[in-house]
């Protein structure tokens, strides 16, 4: 049977299925990033003077913001595993359908390293161009020193972010609008706006940059159909951006 000879109350279902998972994930990020825009933009004070956290500090005591912040990993993953279940299918492993498998590492993280080039030194450009011109609101950096457990969480959390991001938008998303017979051009600019939308607080030109990302990585999976590469190049990103930045944001100007 071909992806588009889907009886109609199957379609009805899937697409009833994506709209549940969204709400319970990215769309909602989506939604709470417009609204944090909206209000950013009410404000006496222009986007430039404005701040916003990558990871904000859910605790005063380290122990318990570290605490909170595991369980949001985790109940962040078990996301992940709620599309790949749903992906799951009698005789057709998911992991396996989407690509998310080290049967190619090597290839994949080759793959990853190339798009860390190609899309994280233009998005450092894009940033401290985007702050002069006043439209991006300042990035706060990660306390580092908090705790010895920091940067660990930091990393997870930068995992965390590949896995839930790639995972729902590329693997799940793009397969599920396949099968509802979606064109490959209408699935790129769905996936890149739905990414452009949920970065919307940090302000519209990081936002506009990663609907390019996700022009990129959309048109990646349609063509590999592996979503490895994308975790990989993702967490790569994330490192440099929760650890690498704070790291270096003394030295900076």
């Amino acid at each position: 049977m071909a992806l588009t000879d889907i009886a109609p109350v199957s379609r009805t279902r899937l697409a009833w299925e994506v709209g549940i998972v969204l709400a319970l994930s990215i769309g909602q990020s989506a939604l709470y990033s417009v609204l944090s825009l909206i209000r950013s933009l009410t404000r006496e004070a222009p986007l430039a003077e404005q701040t916003t956290a990558l990871n904000p500090v859910r605790a005063d005591a380290a122990i318990w913001d570290a605490i909170y912040r595991t369980f949001n990993v985790f109940f962040d993953l078990c996301l992940v595993a709620l599309v790949i279940y749903l992906l799951w299918e009698p005789g057709r492993n998911a992991l396996l359908r989407i690509g998310l498998d080290f049967r190619r590492f090597g290839r994949d993280t080759a793959i990853a390293i190339a798009l860390l080039s190609a899309i994280g030194i233009p998005g450092l450009g894009l940033y401290a161009g985007s702050r002069l011109m006043g439209l991006t609101l300042e990035v706060q950096a990660s306390d580092v020193d908090a705790a010895w457990w920091t940067i660990p969480l930091l990393m997870l959390s930068a995992a965390r972010a590949g896995l839930l991001e790639e995972v729902i938008l590329n693997g799940y998303l793009i397969t599920r609008l396949r099968q509802l017979a979606w064109s490959p051009w209408q699935i790129l600019l769905a996936v890149a706006l739905l990414r452009g939308a949920y970065h919307l607080y940090q302000g519209p030109a990081m936002a506009i940059g990663n609907v390019v990302m996700g022009l990129a990585f959309g048109w990646l999976f349609l063509r590999t159909g592996r979503v490895m590469p994308l975790v990989v190049a993702h967490t790569l990103l994330d490192v440099v951006a929760f650890v690498g930045y704070p790291l270096a944001a003394p030295y900076l100007p």
